[in-house]
């Protein structure tokens, strides 16, 4: 099977790390009282709109940490040994990330760093994708799994067995069409259960 994952708050817990930097920002550089708006958010730029940032706001956080953050996040847990096994068992597996260009540094080459440090192995990855469905349909995935809501619903839409990765983000949200999987080890078995060893 061809399997398409994303990186941030599926493989990674970006989350946990995005989080405390976003509130750190918030009190230490815009003198704010955190207040979160709405921790369900249709993007992944949820940090952003929990903390109610403007544009400007936003570019200025990024800015700042966007490298730091990615430098530091690590793999959720059993998601390195469940990715290995998968590829070893056969299975394609295909990195389909949102992660946007910086003028400060090479996007995909620390990605790419990231994904040899903490030993994971794929087949392709591809950055800044901002239509997941487009490249889904391209590379012809049997399964996808992601954090996101917005991807999640769209790449379902097109026949495509999608399974959204719980979060403190998306715990919410329910939909018949898309399988929620708590773990590493609950996708692993939901893959097992499809014909794969």
């Amino acid at each position: 099977m061809i399997i398409g994952i994303d990186i941030d708050d599926t493989i990674s817990d970006t989350y946990g790390c995005i989080f405390p930097y976003a509130q750190k920002y918030t009190t230490e550089d815009l003198n704010k009282n955190i207040e979160i708006i709405d921790k369900n958010c249709f993007n992944h730029m949820y940090y952003s709109t929990a903390h109610d940032w403007n544009e400007k706001e936003h570019k200025e956080f990024l800015d700042k940490y966007y490298q730091t953050i990615l430098l530091n996040i690590k793999p959720k847990l059993f998601a390195v040994e469940t990715i290995n096994e998968l590829k070893k068992q056969g299975h394609k597996i295909i990195l389909i990330t949102a992660r946007f260009p910086s003028d400060k540094f090479d996007i995909e080459e620390l990605t790419i760093q990231w994904l040899k440090d903490n030993k994971i192995n794929y087949d392709e990855l591809i950055v800044n994708a901002q239509d997941k469905v487009e490249v889904a349909r391209k590379k012809q995935i049997d399964i996808f799994v992601d954090d996101s809501i917005r991807n999640c619903e769209k790449v379902s839409e097109v026949q495509i067995e999608t399974f959204i990765m719980d979060t403190i983000i998306n715990v919410n949200y329910n939909n018949d069409k898309i399988k929620r999987i708590y773990s590493w080890p609950h996708f692993y078995q939901e893959i097992k259960k499809q014909g794969g060893k």
